[in-house]
Formats: C-alpha cells, structure tokens, sequence
C-alpha cells in the first residue's frame, strides 16, 4: 500500500519515474564526463608516444616493439586506473542509496546478472543517444544537479507522502467507522426487541408448562393405579394358573391310577370268561359251524361251472 502512495509518478523511458530517471541521467552525464576524460588520456599516451619516439623515418623490428610495450604498458595502466576508479565510484554511489533506503529500514536487493542482459544495455544505450546528443535537447534544471539531494530532504519528502497516505487512510477509517456505529446502534435496538419479545415468550412457556405438569401429574397417578391394578390382577392369575396345574397333575396321576384298573379288570375279565362253560360251548359251536361252512363250499364249488 505505501509502494502506491509514494510513488504516484507515471514511468518514464527506464521504468522509472520522472525523479530517479532525472538521477540516473545526472549520473549518466558524470559518467560521460569521466568517459571523456579517459579517452582523452589514453589519446594523449598516442600523441606523446608520437612526439618524443617516432622522430625517424626508419625503425627496426625491435624499436617498434619496444615502442608499442612502452605504449601498452602506459594505455594499461591508464584504463587499469580509470576502470578500479569506476568500480570504487559505482560503490559510493550504492552506498547513497542504501543509506537512504536504510535511513527507513527498507532493505534494497540488485541482481548482478542483469548488468550484462544486452537488451537492457542496448535500451540504456538508446535512452543515452536520446539524451545526450539531441542537439535541440536542453537541460533541465533538476538534470544539472551535480550530486543526490540531501538525506533530510528525501526523508520529509517521503514522510510528507506517508502522512499524506496514512490520513487519507484514517478519513476512510472515519467513515467506516461512523457505518459501524450506525449499525451497531441498530443492532442493539434489534437485540432489545428480541429479548422482550423473548421474556414475553418464556412467561407464555412458563403458563403451558404449570399446565402440562399438572396433566403429567394426572397421568403418572393414572399410570401408577393401572400398573398396580395390572400387578394384582398378574398375581392373581399366577396364582390360579399354579393351582390348576396342581390340579392337572394330580388329575392326570388319577387317570393314570384308574386306567391301569380298568385294565387290569378287563384282563380278570377276559380270564373269568374263558375259564366258565358257556365260554367253552359256544367255541364248540362256533368251530363246528365252520366245519360246515368248509363242507359247503366244497359242494357248491362243485356244482359252480368253470370260467
């Protein structure tokens, strides 16, 4: 959120904004500066080598050799210098930085492999063309600045923009809170219909639950005089039913009893008859009768004609 607050700029040609591409171009034009000034001695190393050495016409083999070491020599130095002192330059200026961003306990990161992307080289190389040789470009007076502006500075300009940002957030906060208020209010008034309407209701439930306990009552009295009802009548039956049962068994062991003297009668009976003269005469009789019947069927088979 404070990212969008304080910097409200749109971006320029380097995806910066107006204020840091103005910086990078100062340092664009002290960079061109010192460019100059090593070129311009490396220059003079040819121009001195020319002076004091090529005064002949003829040289031998080894005297160029020698010449062109002493230049090397000299051009190597020269650029070994100019480029430890760009080096050493480029850290002063990442120490501004780092300062200022740790003066708001802001902890800044770079990416090494991005100094050799040749896109972007190529872009910075364009913006410096734009820049720098336009003949009809001027200028401006924030460009001309020979250093960063002072940490102080910076600072109450950053802060102006988050205490600018922070009451327009604590306007919002305001009204947010004013909604709230409003709805709390409203869900108080709520809360206090829902509870007369809620006493109102328990003073009802009150009223049906006196009621409902009497007819529990009556009920449970109710149920209690049946279950003791339904017991005795249970007892009783138990009672009866074990009675008849007594008698059942002793019924049947009579039953039993006069059975087995019927039997045994019938048996003496049986045994009386057989051993009395009537008893013997008719079975006389009855095998004589059948005596006969046997004669008879012979005669009538006789006189029966075959099939």
């Amino acid at each position: 959120y404070l990212s969008l607050c304080l910097y409200p700029y749109p971006q320029a040609e380097l995806g910066l904004n107006e204020h840091h591409q103005n910086e990078a171009i100062n340092y664009m034009r002290f960079a061109r500066f010192k460019r100059g000034l090593c070129l311009k001695t490396v220059d003079s190393c040819f121009q001195d080598l020319k002076d004091s050495r090529l005064v002949e016409e003829t040289f031998t083999v080894d005297e160029v050799i020698d010449m062109l070491d002493g230049l090397q020599t000299v051009v190597h130095s020269e650029v070994e210098s100019e480029l430890i002192n760009t080096t050493y330059t480029n850290v002063l200026l990442l120490r501004q930085l780092f300062s200022q961003a740790e003066k708001w306990y802001l902890k800044l990161q770079t990416d090494v492999s991005e100094l050799e992307n040749r896109e972007l080289l190529q872009q910075v190389a364009e913006f410096e063309k734009s820049e720098f040789t336009s003949s009809n470009k001027k200028p401006s007076a924030e460009l001309i600045k020979p250093k960063l502006a002072p940490l102080n500075e910076g600072g109450s300009e950053l802060l102006n923009k988050t205490v600018a940002c922070l009451q327009e957030e604590n306007e919002k906060l305001k009204t947010r809170l004013k909604t709230l208020e409003t709805q709390a209010t409203a869900a108080l008034d709520e809360k206090s219909k829902l509870e007369k309407s809620l006493k109102d209701l328990q003073m009802i439930q009150g009223d049906q639950k006196t009621n409902a306990n009497q007819d529990i009552t009556e009920l449970e009295n109710k149920v209690a005089a049946l279950k003791c009802q339904f017991e005795k009548t249970l007892n009783d039956s138990t009672a009866n039913q074990k009675f008849l049962e007594e008698n059942l068994v002793t019924t049947k062991h009579d039953l039993l009893k006069v059975q087995d003297q019927l039997s045994t009668a019938e048996k003496e009976l049986e045994k009386k008859f057989q051993q009395t003269a009537a008893y013997r005469n008719m079975k006389e009789i009855l095998a004589k009768k059948n005596e006969q019947i046997k004669d008879l069927r012979k005669k009538l088979s006789k006189y029966e004609p075959d099939d």
